[in-house]
């Protein structure tokens, strides 16, 4: 009999199995065999329901969609660790895509639209990954303290409806700066900023090798940067830019939903040591191509076609450029370009915000400065990879990466002063060492260098908040959040911090709320709702906030924050306090 039922689908296939298979049959198929048995061992102890497994892909539904989820991220670090010790190229990695929907049930098989969706967000997961559509998002977001990427509205074969994409991620806080759900509204063409505003979308690859994708991705990268660095420009972050990658949306569109004019495209073809790469420079507001071109070089010679690209691009959209801007236009570059390349590939793997990728992009790094030891954009990047081991604990320790991180970044400006983001990591280093004035004068200078960076921007206003310019840090995030739209939940943690200092309380739960994850702005939460005198509100986010983080120590807490004036970390304490934190100081007590 025929019947419909709502549930959470789950969808598992091994990433690249044919060439694992084509390469060694027997082995591959022995491990995946022996992954395939911890499916089996798992579903169970999370409720689960085991459709089908064919060969290397499992198939299974839960009634409770936090149940599912639950049990995708406990698979994946089961099969995980089931990697290490294994060499690179042996290592069997699944993807995961989960939707939630009303199937259709007989005697036989289960069928409908929500499976066929599942089933290709499966087929878009990276390796190792889990991703989930919109659906599912919306019922595990506020229960389940994950972190969760916005990857875009995307188009899949055989679904009417575009779907909304997001990666889970193990750790929240590591999903605290990537991207984020769009919040504001699509722009009218009037208010369309008109002469220096555009986005670079990202290149298409279309080499022999697939693995040299990153290739495009870094060209696109610099380019971006490139015009970054003009202050007459409005430059969408390259964040808010990959959301649109691999649609086929018309330039028009682009330009209405960023607020900006200009569109760059291209495709780069990478043969050998040969490189074509072919460009359009689009005005969304009259729909219509203004420049196009092709070119075709020796890879040796990309540094002087990026600075030939941008030239172009800024005279095609009319910008007056100082000469003393020109002059900086781009970083120096390597020595050689095989230290640029482990830098792109580094990058690939950097903004993914999890420990795994942070590690392997360290050694990434670290190939680049052994191929070119005074390389600054690799020396500023590897702070880069430090400053995230503090900021997320990912070490023993913490102070030690911290301070690696501060004297690499410092290496990086004396080698390069016009790496703006050396100066950026200079900056949270000194912040976090509460040395606050100097902390600004750092990220002013990034700045300087790169007015359209928006993860600098944001940075640099949570160290106005922590130094008494929490006015000045509110118009500071604003700004990026313009240049940046789809801004990570790091921005709205920042700005529910501005508000909080200025006792804001009702503006810091607002805010707060439109995180894609609040876990991290909990305590923001619980201390404004205490302040505000709703106890129950204050005591339910406390217990959120101990069942994130069990060891969470108010004291503790409070002695790390970088503010610049006492009575601001005694502000922020005592709203913890007052929430129901226990403190072994005892000032404020527990009811207030």
């Amino acid at each position: 009999m025929l019947g419909r039922r709502r549930v959470a689908i789950l969808f598992a296939d091994v990433a690249n199995y044919s060439k694992m298979m084509s390469r060694d049959e027997l082995n591959t198929a022995l491990a995946v065999r022996a992954r395939i048995s911890v499916f089996r061992e798992m579903f169970g102890a999370f409720n689960g329901e085991l459709v089908d497994i064919a060969g290397d892909g499992v198939f299974l539904v839960f009634d409770d969609t936090e149940d599912c989820v639950s049990f995708a991220v406990a698979i994946q670090k089961r099969l995980r660790d089931m990697n290490d010790g294994i060499e690179s190229g042996r290592q069997i990695w699944f993807r995961i895509g989960i939707n939630h929907g009303e199937i259709l049930v007989d005697d036989t098989e289960l069928s409908g639209d929500s499976i066929n969706v599942a089933s290709r967000i499966e087929g878009f997961a990276q390796p190792g990954r889990i991703c989930i559509s919109g659906a599912v998002y919306e019922r595990v977001s506020a229960g389940l303290s994950f972190g969760y990427e916005y990857l875009g509205a995307h188009e899949f074969k055989n679904i009417e409806k575009s779907i909304d994409v997001f990666q889970v991620h193990e750790d929240p806080t590591s999903a605290a700066m990537t991207t984020g759900l769009r919040h504001d509204r699509v722009i009218p063409a009037q208010e369309i900023a008109r002469d220096q505003s555009i986005v670079v979308l990202p290149f298409s690859f279309q080499g022999s090798d697939p693995t040299e994708s990153w290739f495009a991705e870094g060209l696109t990268e610099d380019i971006t940067t490139n015009l970054s660095r003009f202050h007459e420009f409005f430059v969408i972050a390259r964040g808010s830019a990959y959301v649109y990658r691999d649609k086929a949306i018309p330039a028009a569109n682009i330009g209405r939903e960023l607020g900006v004019r200009y569109v760059v495209e291209g495709s780069v073809r990478k043969s050998g040591s040969r490189i074509r790469v072919t460009l359009q420079l689009l005005d969304a507001l009259r729909e219509k191509t203004i420049w196009g071109e092709q070119y075709n070089r020796d890879v040796e010679d990309l540094f002087d076609l990026q600075d030939e690209i941008t030239q172009i691009i800024v005279s095609a959209t009319a910008a007056k450029i100082q000469a003393s801007e020109g002059e900086r236009l781009r970083m120096l570059p390597p020595d050689n370009l095989e230290a640029y390349g482990f830098v792109l590939k580094g990058q690939s793997h950097v903004v993914r915000y999890t420990k795994a990728d942070v590690l392997q992009a360290r050694g990434l790094y670290n190939a680049a400065l052994s191929a070119d030891s005074r390389y600054a954009r690799a020396i500023s990047a590897k702070s880069r990879t430090l400053n995230l081991e503090w900021r997320y604990n990912w070490t023993l320790e913490p102070e030690l990466a911290l301070s690696n991180s501060f004297d690499l970044a410092r290496v990086a400006v004396e080698l390069d002063g016009s790496d703006a983001r050396g100066y950026g990591e200079l900056g949270f280093a000194h912040l976090y060492r509460k040395e606050n004035d100097a902390a600004l004068t750092a990220y002013e200078r990034a700045l300087q260098l790169n007015p359209n960076d928006a993860d600098l921007m944001s940075d640099m206003a949570d160290a106005m908040a922590h130094s008494g310019r929490s006015e000045d840090a509110i118009v500071q995030l604003q700004k990026a959040m313009k240049l940046n739209p789809f801004y990570p939940d790091q921005y709205i943690w920042n700005l529910g911090g501005a508000y909080f200092n200025l006792k804001r309380y009702e503006d810091v739960i607002v805010t707060i709320k439109q995180m894609q994850n609040p876990t991290e702005g909990r305590r923001l939460l619980a201390a404004s709702y205490a302040f505000l005198g709703k106890k129950e509100e204050a005591r339910a986010e406390v217990d959120r906030i101990i069942a994130a983080h069990p060891n969470f120590d108010v004291d503790q807490w409070a002695s790390i924050q970088p503010d610049k004036f006492a009575e601001d970390s005694e502000h922020f304490f005592e709203g913890l306090v007052r929430a129901g934190f226990p403190s072994k100081k005892g000032k404020f007590g527990s009811s207030g």
